[in-house]
């Protein structure tokens, strides 16, 4: 399987550009705060001083999980399924926030226990029915981990627009991503693990278990692919594949919350160049974000309390990637607007 290649957006004559450019505009130097460090960033993403944001696109990835087997979760595996059937009816939060924010959304079949059969709407990618209980066996095998990588790569090189937010949806899956988290950060597991949707603190306390039971299971697990193969998801692992293709394509990667950024931990792993490419949309409410965050040295956008998933924090974070680009674009000048511009001191 070919990983994609990813430069860095470092770009020294760029970023002095970019930097003139917003510090030319009518307002006291850096008094946008983060919009002005979103503008740079999508300029040095697009190689340009007028970045623009063209057709941008959701893909929610959906995957049952093996683990479920162990009681980690508050709700049945079928609501994965059920969910999804949400999505294609426009039911659920993300596709009102997406369409508020005229954002295409598309949902990906990555290896949900359900036969949906031909839907519109419905992009089927299914690997496997679910991933295998990682408590006992490795929860996919290279092949099933490289198929989804690839499929995720696929699916973006056919995405027109420039840029890409990523969802998900999988009972099960934040055992999945607290297990990653661990592995690929090195934190304890006590840190990583959360209530997901919605567990008791003793639920919380029997997730910690099966997870350091399976982590010492499979204690060989230690490079990157082996370790999302081991403990992922197929909808993590095809995330992690349609992240490294959308960086390699000089696309704005809009990163959502927990499950999200533990395939980009992933994908970092792979490729660390690759978060050159990442605006990180919030701060998730689940256990564990805030650490994820603070181990990639990640800024959020936003932080109001969400722990939802499907990408909605990345759709609701779309309007501040817009308001950078547009200011750096419309905003008058000093100069063309006659303004005096701060006096030397």
């Amino acid at each position: 399987m070919h990983i994609p290649a990813i430069a860095t957006t470092s770009n020294t004559t760029l970023s002095s550009e970019l930097d003139r450019a917003i510090n030319n505009k009518t307002k006291p130097l850096g008094s946008l705060g983060m919009l002005e460090t979103l503008a740079k960033q999508i300029g040095l993403i697009q190689s340009t001083t007028a970045p623009t944001i063209i057709e941008p696109a959701i893909l929610v990835f959906a995957g049952d999980h093996g683990i479920v087997a162990e009681g980690v979760s508050a709700y049945p595996q079928d609501v994965t399924w059920q969910m999804v059937e949400n999505f294609l009816s426009r039911g659920a939060a993300i596709n009102v926030f997406a369409k508020q924010n005229q954002c295409a959304l598309h949902v990906v079949d990555a290896g949900v226990n359900h036969d949906f059969g031909p839907r519109d709407g419905l992009l089927d990618r299914k690997v496997a029915p679910g991933t295998r209980n990682f408590a006992q066996e490795p929860a996919m095998s290279a092949q099933q981990c490289a198929t989804a990588l690839e499929h995720g790569m696929a699916l973006v090189a056919d995405l027109p627009g420039n840029v890409v937010g990523f969802g998900e949806m999988g009972i099960g899956n934040t055992t999945a991503a607290a297990t990653l988290m661990h592995k690929l950060t090195g934190l304890p597991v006590a840190q990583c693990v959360g209530a997901g949707t919605g567990l008791t603190s003793d639920g919380v306390l029997h997730k910690q278990h099966v997870i350091e039971a399976a982590v010492a299971k499979h204690a060989t697990a230690t490079e990157a692919l082996d370790i999302l193969a081991t403990f992922g998801g197929l909808e993590i692992a095809m995330m992690a594949g349609a992240m490294l293709k959308a960086a390699e394509r000089r696309k704005v990667l809009l990163i959502d919350g927990f499950i999200v950024t533990s395939a980009l931990l992933a994908a970092v792993r792979l490729q660390p160049a690759i978060l050159d490419y990442c605006v990180f949309a919030h701060c998730s409410d689940e256990s564990g974000h805030r650490r994820m965050l603070d181990h990639l040295g990640a800024r959020p956008l936003l932080q109001l309390g969400l722990r939802l998933g499907e990408g909605t924090g990345g759709a609701l974070a779309l309007p501040l990637l817009h308001a950078a680009v547009n200011f750096v674009n419309q905003m008058a000048t000093f100069e063309s607007a006659h303004v005096s511009e701060k006096s030397a001191e």
